[in-house]
């Protein structure tokens, strides 16, 4: 039988360890068949990124309706969309698909490198997160986003709700650069649901976040509703946060095979 389709609209980490190289590595290890738009390419490695091209307009268009139009869809999930115009064209592709969309509104790398121009925020506010099915902002995105800064896990909720203004069906918000265990909020505005995993004592963690994005689409591709899909994306991703492995002279890349029984997990 033909696994569920899950496309992703997202910048390449020639590292492998993040980007649209992490969001395939994801999708065939939960699964689902992965396909992709890619909106940049990054000279990128252990260290940080050092180069980043954008894609024209026109060539994430055609990327996105060659795949849509022929084979279909049953999730997207977005990544680096790192000007205004890339914002608002993806936006617009996601609003006349009938698919669920999580939106990873990418703004800085692991390493504090911008992936985002600042121009491009109001696009993200106002076209991107209101198409959002699920929206997946770590605590320095949601102060780009909303100016609301995290200190505290009793934060979270004031940060989702400032979120939630914008108009995505449900938020998560990542707790990861907290203190303590690994919390994150996952709310509509009317029920809430924290996920807790212990902080692993493992510094390569590069792409933990398109990872659990991604993870968060495969599991809506399967059909499951948004809370049991984030629950299961969370256990996905502290198993291949546990499993990762130094690279190069910098920050590692999480294990996306772990749960294939090949990783340390």
């Amino acid at each position: 039988m033909r696994p569920p389709l899950v496309l992703t609209v997202a910048g390449s980490d020639s590292g492998g360890g993040a980007g649209i190289q992490a969001d395939l590595k994801t999708m065939l290890a939960l699964g689902t068949h992965g396909m992709s738009v890619l909106t940049a390419v990054t000279a990128q490695n252990s260290l940080g990124v050092q180069g980043a091209w954008e894609l024209p307009v026109d060539a994430v268009r055609a990327q996105y309706r060659s795949v849509v139009d022929d084979i279909g869809v049953q999730a997207v999930k977005t990544g680096m969309l790192s000007s205004a115009e890339l914002v608002e064209t993806v936006a617009g592709l996601l609003a006349g698909t009938d698919a669920p969309a999580v939106v990873d509104p990418v703004g800085v790398s692991k390493h504090g490198d911008s992936l985002l121009a600042a121009s491009a925020l109001d696009s993200v506010r106002t076209k991107l997160l209101p198409v959002a099915t699920v929206a997946t902002p770590n605590l320095d995105e949601v102060a780009q986003l909303t100016g609301v800064r995290v200190e505290s896990e009793t934060d979270l909720r004031r940060a989702a709700a400032a979120l939630l203004e914008y108009g995505p069906r449900w938020v998560l918000i990542k707790g990861g650069h907290l203190s303590g265990d690994a919390v994150d909020l996952l709310t509509d505005g009317s029920e809430e649901h924290w996920l807790r995993a212990p902080r692993l004592d493992n510094r390569h963690t590069h792409g933990t976040g398109c990872t659990l994005a991604s993870a968060v689409a495969c599991g809506l591709a399967k059909g499951l509703p948004v809370p049991e899909a984030v629950t299961a994306a969370k256990e996905y991703v502290t198993g291949a946060i546990r499993a990762g492995f130094a690279l190069g002279d910098g920050i590692g890349p999480v294990d996306h095979g772990w749960a294939l029984g090949r990783g340390t997990a």
